[in-house]
């Protein structure tokens, strides 16, 4: 199993397959399709147009040889006729409303694109004849959070406390259902489909400009030498940078497409179990590599947006079951994501290249 997380065996893999990724406009689906296109593979992606002029897709997919198709995942119709013109050998699905106090101003939307785009895109492959492996990207906020100082397995309760948390619940389920029912292991030579969902920890890394979100806030602040905003500085999450759980959805995807294995399920990816940091580690991490800077604590009791104090996985089963195991510490991964927003823009594509060549290398 060792030989699935290397860089040279995921070439063998993927190389001149056909890769079908939601969401590629993304921040996770830029560096997704940089690492596939690294991989030879022939990209497919399909989203809406990126929301930031300055996010890693834009900054890219002018290197990247891939076929650009914008739509919405709600476009039921649309959706199974890009899949399957295509014919797919993988399916990575990131699309999504991602972002936790997003979805307390559109909930019904959050569920909408989360819940119904992801039955959408499972009921197309009900029609696509082919074998495919599927991934399916959730969430870490999936489970009912206990605020307990606990990290929680694949088999733990499901749950959500607000809109886009539950959404991703959903999801799960949604995906399970699926699975059960269109896609059984025991039917797998008729239907040849498998799927899993990937379940990673709080993502950070170069090109994430997103509202919301504490590295961008980082940064925004640190480039203006103006104090840093946090909010809930003692909250506690499963940091790591997006190659990390790329590598764990490209190395699920390599399993899943032995055949003689089947463990469509849900997985964890996230950081050791030593590793789960506070906010404020991480910003006290950032101001140290930049070697400047301050914060202040922003934080609002009043604020109605609840967000968990504290989350941690367990990523014992990837590590058993996939061979996967994180590469970087949070203070790599902090390095890594503040070296990238350094860069010019002209030298970011080769930039984020060398970053990823780097973390196989490792």
């Amino acid at each position: 199993m060792e030989s699935l997380v290397t860089g040279s065996s995921f070439k063998n893999l993927f190389k001149e397959k056909k890769v079908f990724v939601t969401g590629h406009t993304g921040f996770k689906g830029g560096w997704l399709i940089t690492w596939l296109d690294l991989l030879g593979a022939v990209i497919k992606g399909y989203a809406l147009k990126p929301e930031e002029k300055e996010c890693i897709y834009n900054k890219v997919a002018s290197h990247i040889k891939h076929e650009n198709k914008i739509g919405d995942i709600r476009d039921k119709s649309k959706l199974k006729k890009e899949i399957i013109s295509f014919q797919p050998d993988f399916i990575f699905h990131l699309a999504a409303q991602p972002l936790v106090r997003k979805s307390y101003l559109i909930p019904s939307e959050t569920f909408d694109v989360n819940v119904t785009g992801t039955a959408n895109l499972l009921e197309a492959l009900i029609d696509l004849k082919k074998k495919c492996s599927v991934i399916i990207v959730t969430t870490d906020k999936v489970y009912e959070n206990f605020e307990r100082d606990q990290p929680y397995k694949e088999t733990d309760r499901l749950g959500g406390y607000d809109p886009y948390s539950a959404s991703k619940a959903c999801v799960e389920i949604v995906a399970a259902s699926f699975r059960q029912s269109f896609f059984n292991d025991n039917n797998f030579n008729k239907h040849k489909k498998k799927i899993a969902t990937a379940r990673a920890g709080n993502v950070i890394g170069g090109g994430d400009w997103s509202e919301d979100r504490l590295i961008p806030d980082i940064i925004k602040h640190l480039k203006k030498r103006l104090p840093i905003p946090v909010r809930n500085p003692n909250s506690i999450r499963p940091w790591q940078h997006v190659m990390e759980p790329l590598r764990g959805y490209l190395t699920l995807a390599s399993v899943l497409d032995n055949e003689k294995k089947h463990i469509s399920s849900a997985f964890n990816f996230g950081p050791l179990q030593n590793d789960h940091i506070s906010v404020k580690d991480l910003v006290l991490l950032a101001i140290e590599i930049w070697e400047s800077g301050e914060w202040e604590d922003k934080s609002n009791k009043e604020d109605s947006a609840h967000e968990a104090s504290i989350l941690k996985l367990d990523i014992e089963k990837a590590m058993n079951e996939l061979s996967w195991i994180p590469k970087l510490n949070s203070k790599q991964a902090i390095q890594l994501a503040i070296d990238w927003y350094k860069q010019p823009d002209k030298n970011l594509y080769d930039f984020t290249v060398s970053q990823i060549n780097y973390y196989q290398s490792l």
